[in-house]
């Protein structure tokens, strides 16, 4: 019994009970995919917009100093992720090394992150179709296209997108996997078209002034600007490694796959932001960019392009919903390892005899996302979602320093390199881009924190596995 309460042992794969073991289905080409394809999203093919109406040019940076911060905590979760290969990703790490009641915030967070990710892409998702059906001669009733905030009554397009994806992954997890590796090659190659399109568009003057509202988050016009502002949401475009850490009890390998997978496809998608960021901005003015919910459509279409700016945004069209795929599959096994642990109801932790899946929990996450993806705005969405995971974030860094201090002698598939420089820069830097998201979504994420404690106190706390089976220990 630790300061934060019980402590779970660290376990290795088959160590759950039967009934609520998850199935190794995925190699990784699985992997490198399921990050590719939360990675490469929402992010570069909707945020850039956002990102560009917060710090001008100076987005480019943003997203270099957002992917430095997460380079840090992928280092971190792959020597966590493959030393402790089982469901839960950052939950399970704090669970293992600090204690059950940090688990449970980050846990709880990370029900936030995974939910508000997969309903900002639904949004985004929703802005593609509307852009490329209008570009057909198509439009579509004005109430169905936006929440209450817009003057709508619900987003219709990006509810159904969130409910059907649900219920691809309630199909089984081998059979999403491979689905998604489809949608990652399209993604790419619309990406790629964009950039031999709008590159050789570079005008240096679209690069001035860099940074017209500085680099630190501050308050300008009643909005948050700056570069770390921009930062601190386009943080959003990079985290679905975390998704890959999440699915180590479902890797068949996982001291090779988890590696390969998460670092593998962070290296692949910071290279891919950078040149499609630079190829936009250089090609358009920030504040033609700013505002548009279809950014790389509409620069192509500026240029003269419109049969490719087509293309690439009927390729977001197919290729969008692979973010949700993975997020959704990554907050669903986060419920699922919490309810195992006893923290939610136990009736969450089964799954499906036939595919190996948490279906139940898959399908009440998949109702969330779509409640969530109808009412409310892109933007706030994914502030909220990424205060979430900078938590997460956080909590892994620290996790890898107190484990090399407690427990040398552990074996280490992959050692993260000097992981006491690196945990410490992964804290430091998430705490400032925390501290850079607007105060609005730092209230929002602190009450849902009290909600969820509340929860834990009342409910879940009586209800632990780990304090149980201590106690019937004598520990």
């Amino acid at each position: 019994m630790g300061i934060f309460g019980p402590i779970k042992p660290i376990i290795q794969l088959g160590d759950a009970p039967e009934g609520s073991r998850l199935k190794p289905t995925l190699s990784w080409p699985h992997l490198i995919a399921l990050g590719v394809g939360a990675i490469v999203g929402t992010g570069i093919y909707t945020l850039t917009g956002v990102g560009a109406e917060r710090a001008g040019p100076a987005v480019i940076l943003a997203f270099a100093i957002a992917g430095a911060v997460c380079a840090c905590a992928a280092l971190a979760y792959a020597e966590l992720a493959t030393m402790i290969p089982t469901a839960g990703s950052a939950y399970t790490y704090t669970y293992s090394v600090v204690g059950e009641t940090l688990a449970w915030v980050v846990g709880w967070s990370l029900i936030l992150e995974y939910s508000l990710a997969c309903s900002t892409v639904a949004v985004g998702w929703s802005g593609y179709l509307v852009g490329w059906l209008q570009s057909a001669g198509v439009s579509l009733p004005e109430m169905l296209l936006s929440g209450p905030h817009a003057g709508g009554i619900i987003n219709l397009p990006a509810v159904i997108v969130s409910l059907a994806i649900a219920g691809m992954l309630m199909a089984g997890t081998r059979e999403s996997a491979t689905i998604n590796i489809i949608l990652v090659v399209i993604k790419l190659a619309a990406l790629t078209a964009f950039i031999a399109l709008a590159a050789p568009a570079f005008d240096a003057n679209n690069l001035t002034p860099f940074m017209p509202y500085g680099f630190g988050s501050t308050v300008q016009d009643g909005s948050t600007r700056g570069v770390m502002a921009a930062a601190a949401i386009v943080f959003f475009a990079f985290y679905g490694f975390d998704a890959v850490a999440t699915s180590a009890e479902e890797a068949r390998n996982p001291g090779r796959d988890l590696t390969i997978g998460i670092l593998g496809s962070m290296a692949v998608c910071t290279l891919i932001y950078m040149a499609v960021a630079l190829s936009a901005i250089g090609a358009m003015s920030y504040l033609d960019l700013g505002n548009s919910p279809e950014p790389l459509a509409l620069v192509l279409r500026t240029l003269g392009h419109p049969t490719a700016s087509y293309l690439v945004a009927l390729a977001a069209l197919i290729a969008l919903p692979s973010v949700i795929l993975v997020m959704m599959y990554g907050q669903s096994r986060v419920f699922f390892v919490m309810a195992r642990d006893g923290l939610l109801p136990p009736i969450l932790s089964r799954v499906s005899p036939r595919t190996g899946a948490p279906v139940l929990v898959t399908g009440i996450t998949g109702v969330f996302v779509a409640g969530v993806a109808g009412f409310f705005r892109l933007d706030e969405i994914a502030e909220l979602a990424n205060a979430g995971t900078l938590l997460a974030f956080i909590a892994v860094g620290g996790c890898l320093m107190i484990l090399r201090k407690r427990a040398p002698e552990l074996k280490r598939v992959f050692r993260c390199p000097q992981p006491y420089l690196v945990g410490t820069l992964a804290i430091l830097g998430c705490l400032y881009l925390m501290i850079s998201l607007p105060s609005q979504t730092l209230v929002r994420f602190a009450l849902w924190n009290v909600v969820g404690l509340a929860f834990y106190f009342l409910y879940s706390r009586s209800r632990s596995q780990a304090l149980q089976d201590q106690t019937a220990a004598g520990v």
